[in-house]
């Protein structure tokens, strides 16, 4: 992650958790053994977001770690008092299939390593969470969860918006018309990254730019404000500075999308400056949020005032909400279904914004 995103990010990390919201989440009463969750990857996301998130949970425990990064494993080892016999590498990882400590990963590697690691804690029997994007084509996506389904352990995204409260009226609006049905909805999510070494700026690893790695929010949203999924989508690609941005690492996509009941998204993503804002028009009122995606504290109002909800740390109500469905045998509320659905629509905005013409889906 590139220095501005990572302090404005800072600025903005919520510390508090709010715990009525659990129950609220549909979470059960404390279990009497947590499940033990091994990260894969100690990036900044690992290290800044989710590492902290287990201070509070409740429903799971930080129980092993997956690093190539000997220097990173120790000081891991002794800052969460991890056992030595919980530590792996990548060469060594499927050892961990004999570790009762671990019930599950949290893939939190670049893009383009996700399908490998998924697969291979499917094999070693584990339940998975997955970082999103959850891969980097359509093909990978369906393996993903056919390997999961295959070895019988759950699959879920990290898509922490969908357990977070403002989002969560977002869904709930559209579900109950409190100011009718939805006519239109904009969301746009960016912010200036131009540091070429960067894992994100190298197609193998990211699988694309800004579309991947925040586009993804707003198309998210598109779906989850609407109730709907799309039917086509059309888009354009624009690149001023190709000598930062090479082929395969988009620097500005625009999209638009159609969905059944006739509503009109619109939507920017870009590496180029920052954006960030949720807009949903209704029959009799409206929605804005900015700041709408990032880790918080969110900001929004409807046509009834400020939207009021409590300040939440995204990954613990995430990590539980996803551990308690897990313990108690539920549906997962972002099931690798998810993550294909909007993977199958960003191909089609690739292939929108290369031909120039309105992409069909389904």
């Amino acid at each position: 992650m590139n220095n501005t995103r990572r302090n404005f990010l800072k600025t903005f990390v919520a510390t508090s958790v709010a715990l009525p919201l659990i129950a609220k989440a549909n979470i059960l009463a404390k279990p009497e053994k947590k499940l033990g969750i091994a990260l894969i990857g100690l990036g900044s996301y690992a290290t800044n977001n989710l590492a902290p998130a287990f201070a509070n949970t409740q429903f799971c425990r930080l129980a092993g770690i997956v690093t190539g990064t000997p220097t990173k494993a120790e000081i891991w080892k002794k800052k969460y008092n991890i056992p030595e016999k919980n530590i792996y590498n990548y060469q060594n990882f499927d050892e961990i299939a004999k570790n009762p400590d671990i019930d599950a990963v949290y893939v939190v590697l670049p893009n383009g390593l996700h399908h490998e690691f998924v697969l291979r804690a499917a094999k070693a029997g584990k339940h998975v969470f997955c970082e999103k994007p959850m891969a980097i084509s359509v093909k990978q996506c369906e393996e993903m969860i056919a390997a999961c389904k295959a070895a019988k352990v759950t699959l879920s995204i990290g898509y922490r918006l969908h357990y977070e409260p403002f989002n969560n009226e977002v869904v709930r609006l559209a579900k109950d018309k409190d100011f009718g049905k939805v006519t239109f909805v904009e969301a746009s999510f960016g912010f200036p990254l131009r540091d070429k070494k960067a894992w994100r700026m190298i197609p193998k690893l990211s699988g694309g730019g800004p579309m991947l790695d925040v586009g993804i929010y707003a198309l998210n949203a598109a779906r989850y404000a609407t109730g709907e999924e799309p039917i086509s989508v059309t888009a354009q690609a624009i690149k001023t500075q190709p000598d930062i941005y090479v082929d395969g690492i988009e620097e500005t996509m625009f999209w638009q999308m159609k969905f059944p009941s006739g509503v009109i998204s619109n939507h920017t993503t870009t590496y180029n400056s920052y954006v960030q804002r949720l807009y949903v028009g209704y029959e009799n009122g409206n929605l804005e949020m900015s700041p709408a995606f990032d880790y918080g504290p969110l900001m929004g109002k409807t046509s009834k005032g400020e939207m009021k909800f409590p300040i939440v740390h995204h990954q613990t109500l995430m990590l539980d909400g996803i551990s308690s469905d897990i313990l108690n045998n539920r549906p997962m509320r972002t099931p690798g279904e998810e993550g294909l659905k909007d993977m199958k629509i960003i191909t089609a905005i690739f292939e929108a914004a290369k031909t120039g013409k309105e992409v069909k889906l389904g």
